[in-house]
């Protein structure tokens, strides 16, 4: 039986991964629920986005902290650039999840042309730094990660609620043809959208290269669990893929603990279709 302090510090770990679970979840969510798209390319620019700021960070050793500020802008234009051409081709919905499905491709094969198949680690002060609180330890770069993450959920719920781009970004969700007909510019926000999806898509991979030691193999054990944060979360929702991140990743941290390590990725498919039994609606 292990310890109530092993416990208790498995489940903080598991909160604090589950936060960058719904970090990934956010942008992919946003497009699905709110375009209509399921952009497999989501997770490429991820890593693409990792593997940047650990270029960025060793070549010219500055703070990692500072990606965020460089990356992102580039990203949003990567994500604009390629919804307008999604429009600007009329792709279908099918056609744009082979389209980004190709794309992911592609990156991985580029991620492994200029950086190869090693292991890469972005080496930083905040790699083995930690706070310790009532003996349960707090890793720095999980935690901001986790601050991060919960900053981002924010910012998305105040400008869909508080906001006429959020309320303009609604409308097109439910009905285009009003929307357009009432004078909305639903070409320039949808790209605007598509964009910010990406740039949190970019941030989630700066964080992920901070936690995590970089392998382009990785890209893809991270979709299972992300699609399960997403539709638990719910499709669209700002919050909602973060509470689903924190539950997903506080189960599988638990799980490791009593049973296997083995058996962790289990628990979010099974969260998931125990949802898609009992809750199809939710869907």
């Amino acid at each position: 039986m292990p310890s109530f302090n092993l416990i208790i510090q498995s489940a903080v770990s598991g909160l604090l991964l589950g936060g960058l679970y719904g970090l990934i979840g956010l942008g992919l969510g946003l497009s699905w629920g709110l375009l209509g798209q399921i952009n497999l390319a989501h997770f490429a620019f991820v890593f693409l986005s990792a593997y940047l700021s650990f270029q960025i960070t060793t070549t010219f050793a500055i703070n990692p902290w500072w990606s965020l500020i460089l990356l992102p802008p580039l990203f949003f234009v990567l994500g604009a650039g390629i919804h307008s051409t999604i429009r600007r081709f009329k792709i279908t919905a099918f056609n744009s999840l082979l389209l980004t499905f190709g794309i992911t491709v592609i990156i991985d094969a580029l991620i492994q042309w200029i950086w190869t198949a090693d292991f890469r680690k972005l080496e930083s002060s905040y790699s083995n730094s930690k706070v310790a609180i009532f003996g349960i330890y707090f890793p720095y770069a999980e935690s901001f990660s986790f601050a991060i993450s919960v900053i981002c959920a924010s910012a998305v719920y105040w400008v869909m609620k508080k906001t006429d781009m959020g309320k303009a970004v609604r409308a097109i969700a439910q009905d285009p043809e009003m929307a357009t007909a009432y004078g909305i510019n639903q070409k320039f926000i949808t790209m605007c959208l598509a964009g910010f999806c990406t740039a949190l898509a970019c941030v989630a991979g700066i964080c992920v290269s901070l936690i995590f030691t970089l392998n382009p193999s990785q890209l893809y054990t991270w979709i299972g669990v992300v699609f399960a944060v997403v539709m638990l979360g719910g499709l669209g929702s700002a919050f909602g893929p973060i509470l689903a991140g924190m539950l997903i990743g506080v189960s599988e941290s638990i799980t490791m603990v009593f049973i296997a390590p083995s058996w962790a990725p289990i628990v979010s498919f099974t969260l998931l279709i125990g949802l898609l039994l009992f809750r199809p609606d939710k869907i």
